[in-house]
């Protein structure tokens, strides 16, 4: 049986790491067939198509359910493209943003960090897309600046499902929540949603805090796994940090969800949360890890056995190799990107060699 992933192409280094990735999950490595659907999200290509190829991506990913994004330019300029990534996440209906730092064998970790740390974050609105004017002479000292913001009550209330059951998978504790005390409007719509989802699941533990208290709050905390729901903007802040503390923010993967209405992953695009990194590009040395783990968690959301499995040697092999020292620069080692690659698969390969004959 054989199961289609869309492919997101992209720029500079996130197009190397993708590729790297790509390597990892080829049916030869993994032993379950898929098909690569490929489409190029280069900042040329979206220029060229004026961003059609970004809309024709989005509805490949809704039509099958699955997709990997390569890391892609964000150009500065008004009027230019900008980033796809509202677009797919529009296309795909995409509700959640989830992100999970965890302990990286033989890195030292930031403030003693050890249990992991699962940021669920807005996928849309709140600060993005926002609309935004200016009133006044420009330049002058009384020019205004005006953004309006949005949320709604449908992806408050799938945030917060969704980080509850999160957190009750993984016997964690819900922690933090937005700013309700100076919001009580526009973020205490959000903290509303949290505690009627607290309600529904009281067996979760709930600790909500200000969103300024749990930034303060994490530098201390080491035993819970925490399970965070948070605003658009702030998830974006936020889980950039969390990544940080377990050692680097190429350590872990980044998962766009849309759910059903039960709450359940229905349509899922994976991707590294970096950017593209430039001054890297070409050099052999960036981190391929989260790409690799990108992948290894879009196999996770298939249905299919041979595919969970593969997922499970590829993280298994991905921080096994790490513990035993193959690291990347960025985590105090030598290896080369394609070095790191070659060692994933090699581990992959021995590790479902080794289940296959234990079956």
């Amino acid at each position: 049986m054989s199961r289609t992933i869309v492919v997101l192409e992209g720029d500079q280094t996130g197009q190397e790491l993708l590729e790297d990735a790509l390597r990892v999950i080829q049916p030869n490595v993994i032993r379950f067939d898929i098909d690569f659907l490929r489409y190029d999200l280069s900042l040329e290509t979206r220029r060229a198509t004026n961003n059609q190829i970004v809309f024709d991506a989005g509805r490949a990913i809704r039509a099958h359910r699955l997709g990997l994004k390569a890391a892609t330019i964000t150009p500065g300029q008004k009027g230019d493209v900008g980033s796809p990534n509202k677009i797919l996440r529009e296309a795909i209906d995409a509700e959640v943003i989830l992100r999970t730092g965890r302990r990286i064998p033989g890195v030292r970790p930031i403030a003693g960090v050890y249990a992991p740390i699962s940021v669920v974050r807005m996928a849309r609105d709140d600060a993005y897309g926002a609309d935004e004017r200016r009133e006044g002479e420009p330049g002058s000292l009384d020019e205004f600046a005006f953004r309006t913001e949005k949320i709604s009550r449908r992806v408050c209330r799938h945030v917060a499902e969704f980080a509850f059951q999160h957190a009750q998978a993984k016997g964690a504790k819900v922690f933090g929540g937005p700013k309700f005390t100076v919001s009580p409007v526009y973020e205490g719509m959000f903290k509303e949603e949290l505690d009627a989802a607290a309600q529904r699941y009281p067996q979760v533990r709930y600790d909500p805090q200000l969103i300024d208290a749990t930034f303060a709050l994490l530098l201390s905390t080491t035993g819970d796994a925490l399970v965070i729901p948070t605003l658009n903007r702030d998830g974006d802040l936020l889980s950039d940090m969390v990544l940080q503390m377990f050692g680097s923010i190429a350590g872990a993967e980044s998962m766009v969800i849309s759910v059903d209405q039960n709450g359940e992953p229905d349509c899922v695009m994976a991707e590294a949360p970096h950017g593209t990194a430039p001054a890297l590009e070409g050099r052999n040395v960036a981190n391929p890890m989260a790409m690799i783990l990108a992948a290894a968690g879009l196999l996770g959301h298939m249905k299919e056995r041979e595919a969970k499995q593969a997922s499970r040697a590829i993280y298994e092999s991905t921080l096994e190799a790490i513990y035993e020292g193959f690291r990347t620069a960025d985590l105090g080692g030598s290896a080369h990107t394609d070095e790191f690659t070659d060692e994933v698969i090699r581990r992959v390969n021995s590790k479902l060699e080794v289940w296959s004959a234990l079956a």
